[in-house]
């Protein structure tokens, strides 16, 4: 058996071996986590394989959700303890200006961070680069939230501000299956979906990162008072995501298979999304912190783009780095 096959073997048994190694501690608190399509559920997956969130206590239930509005509001009506999604959606709700209308004031805090959210503009073949957008449908998840933002001001460093036409289509899973329908011109991608674009022949026209600097992609988050209500499940849901992210550091073939297993990726694609997302400079935050210029970034976005305008410094109001802190110190 050769070394490659040797490879290839572990690792398929690492992902045969599903729920063997993620046998529940006695007693473990159960968290409902929900999360978009993207670098986080690698994370998540593994924990669950290897028992990484098992061991600090912890079970982990994981749904994915189609968009922001039902992200924010099903995190808001406890049907989820925590939300791996954009800090932006966190800073949208708690300012009022989210697009779904919540019962009560947001209080919505981000407790670390995962990712700058690898972000790519990502279109169709024939379109030779971001000037050809114009007249054309790009697509968001939703238009005052997410990532929607970062999109505006790639297209407007472009000269497009007001040139294309905006649809609103859904997270990241959604946008991806609209771009390959062809039912727009471009999107934002965030990785792994964006190689997945790219390896069908879609264009990457823009890196997100190029345009607009730091930037803080996605985070865990909770409502306060879960946070206090479940502080010691949520530090035992940090360090397992922490362990987590080292196993995969470590074992980047069982990363590749376990993508290609459970978001369903050819081998080649699901090998080149493990080695983007598990990159030291560019991937997933190895100490999983709240980036002050990124936050800062999304601050300065959300204060030139949304409704109801409004100047946002205060970064503060929008995390809570206790649990992190516990966590990881």
């Amino acid at each position: 058996m050769t070394h490659l096959t040797r490879r290839a073997a572990m690792a398929a048994a690492t992902v045969a071996a599903w729920g063997a190694g993620g046998a529940l501690a006695q007693g473990a608190t159960r968290l409902n986590v929900v999360a978009f399509a993207g670098a986080s559920n690698l994370v998540i997956w593994a924990g669950q394989a290897q028992g990484h969130f098992a061991r600090h206590g912890v079970e982990v239930a994981l749904e994915l959700t189609p968009n922001s509005r039902a992200m924010a509001t099903d995190l808001y009506a406890g049907r989820y303890d925590l939300a791996l999604t954009s800090v932006d959606n966190i800073v949208a709700y708690n300012e009022g200006q989210g697009e779904a209308r919540l019962p009560g004031p947001s209080d919505f805090a981000a407790f670390f961070g995962v990712d700058d959210g690898m972000l790519s503009v990502m279109a169709a073949a024939d379109v030779a680069d971001l000037a050809a957008l114009r007249g054309r449908a790009v697509s968001v998840d939703a238009m005052t939230t997410g990532f929607a933002f970062v999109l505006r001001e790639v297209l407007g460093q472009a000269g497009l501000a007001g040139q294309v036409e905006w649809v609103a289509v859904g997270g990241g899973a959604q946008r991806l299956a609209a771009l390959l329908e062809g039912r727009q011109a471009a999107t934002l991608l965030n990785t792994p979906l964006d190689l997945a674009a790219e390896a069908r022949g879609f264009r990457r026209l823009a890196r997100g990162r190029d345009a607009v600097g730091a930037y803080q992609g996605i985070v865990a988050a909770a409502r306060r008072g879960t946070l206090a209500a479940k502080r010691e499940a949520l530090v035992g849901f940090t360090r397992g995501f922490r362990d987590s992210l080292v196993w995969l550091d470590a074992n980047r073939a069982a990363a590749a298979a376990i993508l290609t297993a459970r978001a369903n990726m050819p081998p080649p694609v699901a090998a080149r999304a493990a080695t983007a997302l598990l990159d030291a400079e560019r991937g997933i935050f190895r100490d999983l912190r709240i980036d002050e210029a990124g936050l800062r970034t999304v601050l300065r976005l959300r204060s030139k783009y949304a409704e109801p305008q409004r100047e946002l410094t205060d970064i503060a109001r929008y995390s809570d780095p206790s649990i992190r802190a516990a966590a990881l110190g």
